[in-house]
């Protein structure tokens, strides 16, 4: 980079001259200047840079963080690329389903009149979808991507619900009612989900600015997407016959893209099965994954499953379910400074957690379960000692184990367990 000072001729009053200078970098001449009420402003002189990487360089500024690809973590750019995608897909769907629907009710419509009504009904069954979805709210923090990706199998189920509607149209408001119904239940959850997923990616404290830029690049490809919907609507798919084959296609891209978005997804937040997937590695591999390397191996679709190598744990079972109230005092007893009771059975180990227990505290107690498993497979035989010498243990590791969890991006000031039961004495 070259600046330039620019001389001023001096005259009888030097201090109200405005100060200017000019800076040369990528091939782009900015000329500073400082005017006499303290403000600076910027005017470009000269950009010598090809078209093609001006329009590239505007196109990124408009739909990606600043900064970028410093500013966000790592898979942001596949996570966009199948976004753009997902919304350029559903948005066709939308022209197609609505204009189904017009056609079971008798009418005849255009595609531009479909356009337009597709989005008074979708907005209509908002209010619906938000009361039956109010109660979930717990769910979808600890589990964003599974409820991200049921979301759009709901709206493609109600899309495929209008889609089809001509050939009933004797049921034309049974149909139209469920499948605006699971159309606004999907745009409930997908809205109460965004936030985590960006928030995976937000490297800078600049969310704010990558809410924006994903939300515009869902409009533009949303736009985009009516104008598809709007070509085929009046072209291969102004025929039932043509709709019957075009959307199952749109549909299996929809699901495919809002896949592989969540699984390019690195959630730094600790649920159940992300916690037993860290202390999995730790206790078998000493070594301790970031988001990054969870992203790929999480299971979006039965996230419940336990690990073995994390000491088979379920949390938040009723206390009842898991202790007898005869025997509650010595499973209090047992770790009396922690917030966590451990039940270790045959099978697997329950782990209750207490009203304010937090991500360290869930992380003490699978580590705990996780170490009595594993000695139990060494010495091949139970031992009444063993929660005891697995809690030594757990408390011989765990700060440098904590140290370095954090280090690698992980939240560990909340355990997001969904709607798991707790405990308060």
């Amino acid at each position: 980079m070259q600046i330039l000072m620019q001389r001023k001729e001096s005259d009888e009053r030097p201090p109200e001259l405005p100060i200017s200078w000019v800076e040369i970098s990528n091939s782009i001449s900015r000329q500073y200047q400082f005017q006499p009420d303290g403000k600076l402003s910027v005017k470009m002189v000269d950009d010598s840079r090809p078209a093609a990487q001006r329009v590239m360089e505007s196109f990124l500024n408009k739909f990606f963080p600043s900064g970028y690809p410093y500013s966000v973590n790592e898979g942001y750019m596949r996570y966009t690329q199948f976004r753009a995608l997902q919304h350029f897909t559903s948005a066709s769907l939308s022209v197609l389903s609505t204009q189904s629907l017009l056609f079971a009710a008798g009418l005849r419509p255009t595609p531009a009149q479909a356009t337009a009504v597709s989005w008074i009904l979708r907005d209509g069954m908002q209010h619906v979808g938000k009361l039956i979805c109010s109660n979930l709210g717990a769910r979808m923090d600890s589990e964003p991507k599974r409820w991200r990706i049921l979301a759009d199998v709901l709206y493609d189920f109600g899309t495929g619900l209008e889609v089809m509607s001509p050939l009933c149209p004797h049921l034309f408001l049974e149909v139209a009612g469920l499948g605006n119904f699971a159309k606004g239940m999907a745009v409930v959850a997908a809205r109460a989900t965004r936030l985590p997923i960006y928030s995976s990616f937000a490297k800078e404290g600049n969310l704010s600015d990558l809410f924006a830029k994903g939300e515009a690049i869902s409009t533009l490809f949303n736009v985009l997407g009516l104008g598809a919907g709007i070509h085929l609507a009046s072209t291969i798919c102004s025929s039932m016959q043509g709709k019957l084959v075009v959307a199952p296609f749109l549909s299996v891209i929809h699901i495919y893209s809002v896949c592989e978005e969540m699984r390019a997804a690195p959630v730094n937040t600790l649920n159940p099965q992300r916690t037993a997937m860290i202390v999995a590695d730790f206790v078998k591999t000493g070594r301790i994954s970031s988001p990054a390397d969870l992203r790929y191996r999480e299971d979006l679709l039965f996230p419940g499953r336990l690990i073995e190598d994390a000491g088979k744990v379920k949390v938040g079972r009723s206390l009842h379910e898991v202790v007898r109230p005869s025997k509650l005092k010595k499973f209090k007893e047992a770790f009396p400074e922690e917030k966590f009771l451990l039940n270790h059975g045959s099978r697997w180990t329950d782990m209750i957690l207490e009203h304010n227990a937090t991500g360290e505290d869930a992380l003490r107690g699978w580590l705990v379960a996780a170490y009595a498993s594993d000695m139990e497979r060494l010495v091949h035989e139970p031992s009444a000692n063993i929660l005891q010498e697995a809690y030594d243990k757990m408390n011989f590791t765990f700060s440098p184990f904590l140290a370095e969890l954090q280090a690698k991006g992980w939240h560990t000031d909340r355990f997001l367990d969904g709607t798991g039961n707790r405990f308060a004495f």
